[in-house]
């Protein structure tokens, strides 16, 4: 008992610590963010607390416009601004000596902030100030799945509908996470509203992060299709849904005072997502033209392969036996199939067609057209999507 209660004590004195620590950096690195001004590049552990290079976002403005342009002139800046992605890409904490490389290279000068206990070796530690700083940060992804929820004819219904079909669409998102629990698929997912929708994404960027991701958005659309079916009134929305693959910044929004616990994001995937929903019919799911790691089955330890839109939409119907059966909204779903239509509307095998998604700039893009059908016990097969 006497060992338990040291070891008991020992922990509380350490979580103690860990609290102190973070308290204590988060005060000092909100005064240096100052109200979202600047913004956090790396950081490294020192024998007295931490080090920070900060910069402000004007700073990165120049060396992101050099990335597109031809000058010769914007090279070097070009190149730091690619080093810059690089650094917000991944990890921020760094050795010593690859921070000292970022502060020579970027002419900035770092902050040194002292912590009431070392926390070099300390991995519970580290990793708790790494996730605090991402939120007075700004995060590229290069490859990462997305989902857009979009309600159509939002703008029409009034006040009550509209928070009732917002509602509804949470339930529905919610309840197809809960179910992929049910059987083992964990969805690390976070959201950000569009006003009249959500994007939805994956906080995990591995090879199952996508496969997962895609699986939610079919048990989503197939929630919304049952009670659409049952609903009275304007309470369940009629939607669009759009499943894309490509790259983002994340950032944290200021509140008041501080950074924003939820994170937002934007960039090539959001804004493809958009133009492909602009042009949709409700009820239509659109596949964006990716390519993208993917397991080869849902055994853990499966090893994965690259696969472009097409042969996603079908390694992703071979698993669907693993959900069914399901119970959603009180009916047994039996079967799912899904599968990318051609432009006639028929489905699969070597007849899947791209449409061309024509934006309000000019710019075009290749999409594809999904196609789900729902079998359910003795009731009729509901059919979502392009028909």
């Amino acid at each position: 008992m006497i060992i338990g209660d040291k070891s008991l004590n020992e922990a509380k004195t350490s979580g103690f610590l860990l609290q102190g620590c973070l308290q204590q950096l988060e005060n000092r690195v909100r005064e240096y963010w100052s109200l979202g001004q600047n913004m956090v590049l790396c950081w490294r552990p020192t024998h007295r607390g931490i080090e920070l290079l900060m910069a402000p976002h004007c700073f990165l403005a120049k060396f992101s416009a050099a990335l597109d342009s031809t000058e010769v002139a914007s090279r070097l800046e070009a190149l730091n601004g690619l080093f810059i992605k690089q650094l917000i890409s991944g990890r921020r904490q760094m050795t010593e000596r690859n921070f000292n490389g970022a502060v020579m290279r970027l002419g900035l000068e770092p902050v040194s902030i002292d912590l009431l206990q070392p926390i070099i070796g300390n991995q519970a530690i580290e990793q708790a100030i790494e996730d605090l700083l991402q939120r007075y940060s700004i995060s590229y992804v290069e490859k990462r799945a997305v989902l857009l929820f979009d309600i159509a004819s939002f703008s029409l219904f009034s006040p009550f509908e509209q928070a009732s079909q917002l509602n509804s669409l949470s339930y529905s998102i919610n309840s197809a996470h809960n179910k992929l629990l049910s059987i083992g698929i964990e969805v690390n997912f976070t959201r950000t509203t569009t006003g009249d929708g959500f994007y939805i994404w994956n906080r995990d960027t591995g090879s199952n992060a996508s496969f997962n991701l895609y699986l939610l958005m079919l048990l989503v659309v197939v929630e919304n299709a049952i009670a659409q079916q049952k609903s009275v009134g304007n309470m369940v929305p009629f939607i669009r849904c759009g499943f894309h693959i490509g790259s983002h910044y994340e950032f944290y929004q200021a509140e008041g005072l501080n950074p924003s616990m939820f994170s937002y994001i934007v960039g090539d995937v959001t804004i493809e997502l958009a133009r492909m929903l602009d042009v949709v019919e409700p009820g239509q799911v659109v596949m964006g033209d990716f390519i993208t790691l993917m397991p080869t089955s849902m055994r853990e330890g499966a090893y994965s392969i690259e696969v472009d839109t097409p042969r996603f939409v079908q390694r992703v119907s071979r698993q669907l036996e693993h959900l069914t059966p399901l119970i959603v909204s009180g009916d047994t779903v039996e079967k799912m199939s899904c599968y990318l239509s051609d432009e006639s509307g028929l489905c699969g095998g070597d007849a899947t067609r791209t449409f061309t998604v024509k934006d309000k700039h000019g710019l075009t893009r290749k999409a594809y057209s999904l196609r789900l059908n729902v079998h359910r016990s003795e009731q009729k097969v509901i059919i979502i999507g392009r028909r």
